[in-house]
């Protein structure tokens, strides 16, 4: 992918007993969700369950289905990818892990759709081998991010005046020292095990620490903890 380091950290397990990932794929073009199909489908232990045209589509699709993971258009009719999101994140006492598709990492949308639960994002010329990888991360609960990328969007995305604030104030003041710094070290893209060797820490104890920040944050995963550290100014993107 051009969209910079993958990191990817954390995780739990596909609730299907068969360890299928059950996956839905939401996009206005037709041929996208074919050759996603198509790709998906090759995989032994991945399977596409439904597809949608748009948001107001995907959004009863998948509480009638359940799919571990929604690929998602950013950009689509009707109701776009970050309003779905939202919807599914926020309306859903288990959502899917979501996972924006889109054309060009720097769209603003993405980082949006970010804030609004996903748990990364992928690109539409990304090669068969990175998709069903994307794929199986955030299936098993995994966050995908590229620091670079997000960096980048949360540079244009954040107000200046929010980047140059008090960043000890809000949730981000619970944090201890230790927490502070595995929370810089996430936002940088490091693993559990990359964090572990530069703090010289176990990977259990990293694992902890990771676990706290989420709870103290209130984020649902590494990605949402990555954008309130930046939107916090405890994390410059610059």
């Amino acid at each position: 992918m051009a969209a910079g380091r993958l990191a990817a950290a954390g995780g739990s397990t596909v609730n299907d007993s068969t360890g299928t990932v059950r996956v839905v794929i939401a996009d206005d073009e037709r041929l996208v969700r074919t050759g996603l199909r198509v790709v998906i489908d090759a995989e032994p232990d991945l399977t596409v369950v439904g597809e949608a045209a748009d948001g107001a589509e995907v959004v009863p699709l998948v509480r009638e289905l359940r799919p571990d993971v929604v690929l998602m258009d950013v950009r689509m009719p009707g109701i776009d990818g970050i309003r779905a999101t939202e919807q599914l994140v926020g309306g859903m006492a288990e959502p899917p892990r979501i996972l924006v598709v889109t054309t060009f990492e720097h769209d603003d949308h993405v980082y949006d759709a970010l804030r609004a639960g996903a748990a990364g994002f992928l690109l539409k010329r990304a090669s068969a081998e990175e998709m069903v990888q994307a794929v199986r991360l955030v299936a098993r609960g995994d966050s995908l991010l590229f620091p670079a990328a997000v960096r980048e969007l949360a540079l244009r995305q954040v107000p200046a005046g929010r980047r140059a604030g008090a960043p000890g104030q809000g949730p981000i003041g619970r944090l201890t020292e230790r927490e502070g710094q595995v929370l810089r070290l996430m936002a940088a893209g490091l693993s559990n095990g990359e964090i572990a060797g530069r703090l010289v820490l176990s990977q259990e104890t990293v694992k902890t620490h990771v676990g706290s920040v989420l709870a103290k944050l209130g984020a649902r995963d590494r990605t949402q903890a990555v954008i309130a550290a930046y939107e916090s100014g405890f994390v410059l993107p610059g």
